[in-house]
C-alpha cells in the first residue's frame, strides 16, 4: 500500500495527475486495501460477527431496570438471581442448532463503584459479539498479533455449553467481549 501511495504522489507532483484524480485514486487504493481479500493477503484474520451476544449494563437498581424493560419492551427475564442480576432476552439466533437469544445483562452497580452523588444514569460495562467458526487458539493468536491483550472470560461464564470468550479493549478503551462456541476438537471443548 505504501508503494502505491508513493507512486500516486509522484504522479501528482510531476503534473501527470490532477488533484481530483489523486484523491479518487487514494480512495480506491484505501478501499482495496481494506477488503477481506487484501486482509487475507496480508496475513490478517477477520472474524465474522454473526450477532450481538449481549450488552452488560450496570445500574443503580437492577429490579427497577428489569421491570422497565419487561414492562415496556416485553423482554423475558432469564437468570434472575433475586439479588442483583438478571438477563433480559431479545432476538433469536442459533448456536449449534439450539435457539439462543441476545440479552442485556443487568446488574446493580457495586456501591464502591458509585461516586458520592451518583448519577441516575447507568453505565454500559461491555458489549459482547458472537463470531462464527470459533477456534479458541486462532482467536487468541489473532488478538495477540494485533497487539491486544486478550483476557479469557472467568470459568463458568456463559450459560451455554462450551461458550468461550475473550475480553479486549477497543481503540477508545471500551471493553469488548468476543465470543463463540468451542466445537469438538477445539482446545477449550469440554464435551
Amino acid at each position: 500500500m505504501e508503494i502505491v501511495v508513493s507512486e500516486l504522489l509522484k504522479k501528482y507532483e510531476n503534473g501527470k495527475m490532477s488533484r481530483r484524480q489523486l484523491i479518487q485514486s487514494l480512495a480506491a487504493a484505501a478501499l482495496a486495501a481494506s477488503s477481506p481479500a487484501a486482509a487475507a493477503a496480508q496475513g490478517q484474520t477477520r472474524f465474522q460477527t454473526i450477532r450481538l451476544d449481549h450488552v452488560s449494563y450496570q445500574v443503580r437498581d437492577y429490579q427497577r431496570t428489569r421491570d422497565f424493560y419487561t414492562g415496556l419492551l416485553g423482554m423475558p427475564v432469564d437468570g434472575d438471581n433475586g439479588k442483583d442480576y438478571c438477563q433480559l432476552l431479545f432476538g433469536e439466533s442459533h448456536r449449534q442448532g439450539a435457539r439462543a437469544r441476545s440479552f442485556i445483562g443487568v446488574r446493580t452497580r457495586p456501591s464502591d463503584a458509585q461516586p458520592p452523588n451518583p448519577s441516575p444514569i447507568g453505565r454500559i460495562d461491555h458489549l459482547a459479539f458472537t463470531i462464527e467458526d470459533w477456534d479458541t487458539n486462532k482467536v487468541r493468536t489473532e488478538l495477540e498479533r494485533r497487539g491486544m491483550k486478550p483476557r479469557p472470560a472467568p470459568a463458568g461464564a456463559g450459560d451455554t455449553a462450551n461458550y468461550m470468550s475473550f475480553y479486549v479493549a477497543d481503540p477508545d478503551g471500551f471493553e469488548i467481549q468476543i465470543s463463540g462456541i468451542a466445537p469438538p476438537g477445539d482446545s477449550a471443548y469440554k464435551g
